[in-house]
């Protein structure tokens, strides 16, 4: 059933009468003011921002940068789909995930190995189900089962978050040697989500103790590691970032009227297109005006507060031992603005890596050039997307592989009734 048109008059004046209580004008002043104190930012006297090098707004043209010699000959790109957390009528709940590693230039063997993880939630805490890791497709691939410990009703998350972040750092171990010039990892460089069970919620971090998200942290420090002695350069790619840490710590420094860091950055970055007709119609598509001729990034910055605090020089890192100086570990970022698709991306890469000026510049001329060529992520992301990717039919299917071995129908929910469906 669609709307009638009266209802969507209705929603159009809804939006009419909110629009007119809606003053952004200040926002770009205000944007400036957020990007002065970024140079360093403070919170409770503690640096937690500072920038690496000449702190600045930049620009590249679209065409020029797409044609730019990249110094990178390969790149990997590394990502990890799941099954979603599946319950059971007999008790269990589990997730699967695959992660694989893809490469660009295309490594036919490389993009055919998978590690696989299935983790196991049950009720009953005298059932256990780990296993060590289990070769097969010939040996090219290998899958792992792992218990998650009985947490309540973070079950879900707890499940999914250990499937995913596990399969995608063994991975990442395991073909380390494979990448000669640069790896990307299809997110943050960090599990960010197992460092915020600590802070987020008392009672999470109590009932996660038992599943010991250290060992999961660690693997990412190792890789960090192995990369960092073999001088390859490691770093994130994050297609949608949702931190809120720089919108939150600046509020009480200066007006910050948006939702999250990137909202605040996609403000710095987009540039209109000044109209010579100053009458023009002021009903014209706002996106026309847009200027999309360049990429436009901003500088790199060393970050040290949230979830970035455990692997800073004053964090813990879960308690991790750190082979190198700790601050190698700090995450440094940049973000990135397409304004062909009004995307903003975020770039995290450890401080051993950025460091020092030319291997930076060389990660940013390379990560412009792949997004002014892709019109998107870069392409060995696009393509361990789309190989670690669990589609609607398969997540049916192994649903019902997973029913006929238990014995047992899986719980039918609404959302995966309609989602399901409709995929």
């Amino acid at each position: 059933m669609t709307l009638d048109p009266i209802h969507v008059d209705t929603i159009a004046r809804i939006a009419a009468s909110i629009a007119g209580t809606v003053d952004d004008t200040d926002h770009d002043e205000h944007a400036l003011a957020a990007w002065e104190l970024l140079d360093p930012l403070r919170e409770n006297g503690r640096v937690v921002v500072e920038p690496l090098g000449e702190q600045a707004l930049r620009a590249a043209a679209v065409d020029d940068v797409a044609l730019a010699d990249r110094p990178f000959p390969t790149t990997h790109g590394l990502d990890a789909g799941t099954l979603n957390p599946t319950g059971f009528k007999n008790g269990l709940l589990l997730d699967v995930a695959q992660a694989a590693m893809a490469s660009a230039p295309t490594d036919l063997d490389l993009h055919r190995s998978r590690s696989l993880v299935a983790t196991v939630h049950a009720n009953d805490a005298t059932r256990e189900y780990g296993t060590d890791w289990q070769r097969y497709d010939e040996g090219h691939s290998r899958r792992q089962v792992l218990h998650v410990p009985e947490v309540g009703e973070f079950a879900d998350e707890v499940t999914h978050e250990l499937a995913l972040y596990l399969a995608e750092s063994s991975h990442a171990l395991e073909h380390a040697d494979s990448v000669e010039d640069l790896l990307l990892l299809d997110g943050p460089l960090y599990p960010k989500r197992l460092f915020n069970w600590e802070s987020r919620d008392p009672a999470l971090a109590e009932a996660t103790k038992e599943a010991a998200p250290q060992a999961f942290v660690e693997n990412y420090v190792r890789l960090v590691e192995r990369f960092v002695e073999r001088g390859v350069p490691i770093a994130g790619f994050v297609k949608n970032p949702t931190s809120r840490f720089l919108v939150r710590t600046l509020s009480g420094k200066t007006p910050t009227p948006w939702t999250d860091d990137a909202a605040l950055f996609t403000r710095l970055l987009e540039r209109r297109e000044e109209r010579v007709d100053a009458d023009a119609d002021a009903g014209d598509d706002p996106a026309a005006a847009r200027d999309e001729s360049d990429l436009t990034f901003t500088s790199w910055f060393r970050s040290r507060g949230s979830s970035d605090e455990p692997m800073s020089v004053d964090g813990d890192a879960m308690g991790i031992e750190r082979r190198l100086a700790p601050e190698a570990y700090e995450v440094t970022f940049c973000y990135l603005y397409d304004p062909r698709t009004d995307v903003t991306y975020k770039i995290e890469a450890p401080y051993a890596v950025t460091r020092d000026e030319e291997t930076r510049a060389a990660l940013t001329t390379q990560l412009l050039s792949e997004v002014a060529t892709e019109r998107g992520p870069p392409e060995a992301i696009g393509k361990a997307d789309e190989l670690a990717k669990i589609g609607a039919g398969e997540k049916t299917a192994i649903r019902r592989k997973f029913e006929e071995t238990f014995g047992s129908e899986s719980r039918m929910t609404y959302d995966r009734l309609r989602w399901d469906g409709e995929d």
